[in-house]
């Protein structure tokens, strides 16, 4: 399997695919591996992590420069993303106690009553390239705090980091066959389906959430999916800074080049800011410097996948065939290398592709809106429930709009932004069940009531 450079379209190294024998070793040696890993105390496994948490901060500067190699993204963007999966770790080692251990609901001299949480066993987490660190410590530490054993399957795209992360955690004291890791493609990704994990989380796209959803329906263990989005932000008339809320969510629809299952993908403005608006979207994109990931000052690199190209090609011109306006970018730039030009269209409507299906690119639709009410039934128009946000000075006009989507975050006055203290989750067509917060340290446990009389 070539891992390639999207920047430079270079071979950077060629990995040999797990078939399906090696991967059944790795999965008995996970097996007969986790129940000692479950025996080792909570605060034991929490000072495991803590190490891991170390490391990904003294090697920060490898690790980035092996991510933007890889996946495109300037090398500062790289740098964050480690940053912010330590932040999450920190998070989760520091409440692991509070949220993994035993809970007791009753104690009388009669009754004592209590909830146990016990490991899944061995999990299988296949995960997405646009942030292998953030959605991968999403789900392998606090399976791992949980007391299980992980296979993990890094996308063919991000799969250098995803040794590195492997790496990292043995060096920092997981046991060798408490976390394996599965390199390959679609035919890894199915030979992991066919296997007898006890639980499944995914991290990508509605059509292969969907897909794996179908295949381990009978297996009846956990399956949890973190999928995409067509995430909506409306600024409302109310707006005092204009030019900070335009710079504000030009970032939230750009950063990582629109990489990002909570990236804005939609905007809907009032007609009464709206010219204002645009005109400082569109300084504020064409300020920002473009190339390659590893030159200081960029903010737009390289896409990974080559093939979101003609996806991104296609969008622009199906608007553009309905009556959209190209306000900047719109076309691939330059010959090597994934590059895109930031793109922005107006006089879109809700029926074009670029408000309705899934771009994960560096392209906006900006839609102009009478009021709260048509902001609001545009919004909601979608398959998707991942994200949503709403700009106004007033906080209950705001709450009264996002309190109406179905989605599984609300934003006032932000975008595009996870935390490890609340629960990260879709609804719909962008997934089911959550990760972060305390749900998503549960969620790699069964919980077990104790009715104990004396």
């Amino acid at each position: 399997m070539n891992v390639v450079n999207p920047a430079t379209e270079e071979i950077i190294t060629i990995l040999i695919e797990n078939d399906k024998a090696s991967l059944d070793n790795k999965y008995n040696l996970l097996k007969a591996a986790q129940k000692h890993w479950a025996k080792q105390s909570l605060k034991g496994r929490i000072a495991v992590i803590h190490r891991f948490y170390d490391l990904l901060d003294l090697e920060k500067e490898k690790l980035a420069a092996i991510l933007t190699s890889e996946v495109g993204k300037p090398l500062q963007q790289s740098r964050n993303e480690l940053n912010g999966a330590r932040t999450r770790i920190q998070w989760m080692i520091s409440n692991a106690e509070k949220y993994l251990s035993d809970e007791w609901v009753t104690d009388t001299d009669e009754l004592k009553e209590k909830i146990s949480y016990d490991p899944l066993g061995v999990i299988c987490n296949i995960s997405a390239w646009n942030y292998p660190y953030l959605v991968g410590v999403n789900v392998f530490v606090p399976a791992l705090l949980a007391g299980n054993a992980v296979m993990y399957k890094p996308s063919e795209y991000a799969s250098l980091t995803g040794l590195e992360i492997e790496r990292l955690l043995k060096k920092a004291g997981v046991p060798e066959n408490v976390f394996q890791i599965a390199i390959g493609a679609k035919e890894t990704g199915e030979h992991l389906l066919d296997m007898d994990f006890d639980g499944y989380f995914f991290t990508g796209s509605y059509k292969t959430g969907k897909h794996i959803y179908e295949r381990v329906a009978k297996k009846m263990v956990p399956c949890q999916l973190e999928l995409g989005g067509k995430d909506p932000l409306y600024v409302a008339d109310d707006v005092k800074d204009i030019v900070a809320v335009a710079a504000g969510t030009a970032d939230g629809a750009f950063y990582n080049n629109g990489q990002s299952c909570c990236a804005v993908e939609r905007i809907y403005v009032h007609e009464n800011v709206y010219d204002d608006y645009v005109a400082a979207f569109v300084k504020e994109v064409k300020s920002w410097k473009s190339g390659p990931p590893t030159e200081d000052g960029v903010y737009i690199g390289a896409l990974t996948r080559k093939e979101q190209i003609d996806v991104l090609k296609h969008q622009v011109e199906d608007a553009i065939e309905k009556g959209a306006t190209l306000l900047q970018g719109g076309k691939r730039k330059g010959h090597i290398g994934h590059y895109f030009e930031p793109t922005v269209l107006t006089n879109v409507t809700n029926d074009m592709k670029v408000m309705q299906e899934e771009s994960f690119g560096p392209i906006i639709g900006i839609m102009k809106v009478a009021d709260d009410d048509e902001a609001l039934e545009m919004m909601k128009d979608t398959a998707y429930g991942l994200t949503a946000s709403v700009y106004s000075d007033n906080i209950d006009r705001a709450e009264h709009i996002l309190s109406q989507i179905d989605s599984g975050t609300g934003y006032w006055n932000c975008c595009d932004r996870v935390s490890a203290g609340v629960p990260w989750s879709g609804r719909k067509h962008s997934g089911i069940g959550a990760t972060l917060s305390h749900q998503g340290l549960r969620a790699f446990a069964k919980p077990k009531a104790w009715h104990l009389r004396s």
